[in-house]
């Protein structure tokens, strides 16, 4: 397989993935560039995960790849640092999604896997890596793996799928008439269901259009620094002064008269104080980082935290109270695991079909919470009492 592997492909300044930042608050990317780009663990698990994915989409789907060729290229990817057993169950998810997109064409479709496209004409010097393109019966399929299971990704309206279309129009109108554009987000750690969402042809290269002036004015990083929640994976999330003065302007709204506010303005204190927690130990994290390496940051110091014990071995050290007359109940704690940590210890199939199906598992709705309007959940509509929902026994 002669592909550049994930981590090593170079990226546009106007990624399709930073594309919500760049579209709302266009100065942005010019600023993330100043910035170093650190890459978490959780973005290092995704690589290995995806590039587990291309290899089985390949085979599955592409390239006659042998059995014996498949685990050698296979067991590389399994000895990686952040491999982990669930990635092939996961992966196996996306794949069997790709299939059945391809068995619903009446013949076999065109299918690129790993795709760069550009989309340069809408965004300057854009292109991205489509991870599936299927394209058949004027219907062009723009498929994206999100190993990610900390937010929910919706293929809804999505700029960074939208942009990928534009790409992949470019390349492959002039081959194939393209009807309807399909975008799907498959995200297995969160949802057994793809995000799926579908617009026109002519609908997309109007938007492409329209988007072409903002492109232009971030490329060039001219425009308003705008605060939204497109500032989550921003690198200058923590020191934008746009978004610290937002921040701390949440309090502004306090001295009031009369001395309560009111629910309008409830609601406005919330927007405004919307990840002002995160953002505060995020910037804590920042100023601990450089008083370490030796920089100054007024009014604070580094100090020991609080420290831990452990054993120097555990086995050594059990045997040894066993042996002083401490019995083996005092030592260990005997506890079942709670349904969400069977599903992963299972599997999502075999939980759903050992302990769902069979009626083990009763599934509860959680309490009430306050959520902003164009949250994508429904609102609830039964007039509940806040009494019923937050009162009962203490502990229950």
């Amino acid at each position: 397989m002669a592909e550049i592997a994930h981590a090593e492909r170079a990226h546009a300044l106007l990624s399709a993935s930073s594309a919500h930042r760049w579209l709302d608050c266009t100065p942005s990317a010019r600023l993330e560039e100043t910035l170093p780009d650190t890459t978490s663990d959780a973005a290092k698990e995704g690589t290995v995960a995806h590039e587990i994915a291309e290899l089985k989409l390949r085979r599955a789907l592409v390239e006659p790849i042998s059995t014996r060729s498949f685990n050698a290229q296979l067991k590389k990817l399994k000895d990686k640092e952040l491999f982990d057993e669930e990635m092939l169950q996961y992966t196996d998810t996306y794949v069997e999604y790709i299939q059945g997109v391809v068995h619903a064409f009446p013949s076999p479709p065109y299918i690129a896997v790993e795709r760069r496209v550009d989309y340069s004409s809408y965004a300057p010097e854009g292109f991205g890596t489509a991870d599936c393109i299927v394209i058949g019966s004027k219907q062009l399929h723009i498929n994206d793996f999100k190993y990610g299971k900390g937010v929910q990704v919706s293929a809804v309206d999505n700029p960074q799928m939208k942009l990928y279309a534009l790409g992949a129009l470019k390349a492959y109108s002039l081959l194939y008439e393209i009807e309807t554009v399909h975008l799907a987000i498959i995200q297995p750690r969160i949802s057994g269901q793809a995000s799926e969402w579908s617009i026109s042809a002519a609908d997309l290269l109007a938007w492409g259009e329209s988007i072409k002036p903002k492109a232009l004015q971030a490329f060039k990083g001219e425009g308003e620094y705008v605060v939204g929640s497109h500032c989550g994976f921003c690198r200058a999330k923590e020191i934008c002064r746009a978004r610290v003065e937002h921040l701390l302007a949440a309090g502004s709204r306090a001295p009031m008269k009369p001395p309560l506010i009111g629910w309008d303005e409830v609601g406005e204190v919330l927007k405004k104080a919307e990840g002002i927690v995160s953002w505060y130990n995020g910037l804590k994290k920042l100023a601990l980082a450089e008083v370490l390496k030796g920089g100054n940051v007024s009014g604070w110091k580094a100090v020991a935290g609080r420290g831990s014990r452990d054993y120097a071995d555990l086995d050594a050290a059990f045997k040894f109270l066993q042996e002083k007359g401490i019995d083996e109940a005092v030592l260990f704690n005997r506890q079942p695991l709670t349904p969400p940590a069977l599903e992963e210890a299972l599997g999502k199939k075999q939980y759903k079909e050992l302990l769902e199906k069979p009626g083990h598992v009763i599934s509860r709705s959680g309490a009430p919470t306050l959520a902003p309007a164009d949250d994508a959940r429904p609102a609830f509509s039964d007039q509940v009492k806040p009494e019923d929902v937050f009162s009962g026994p203490v502990g229950s």
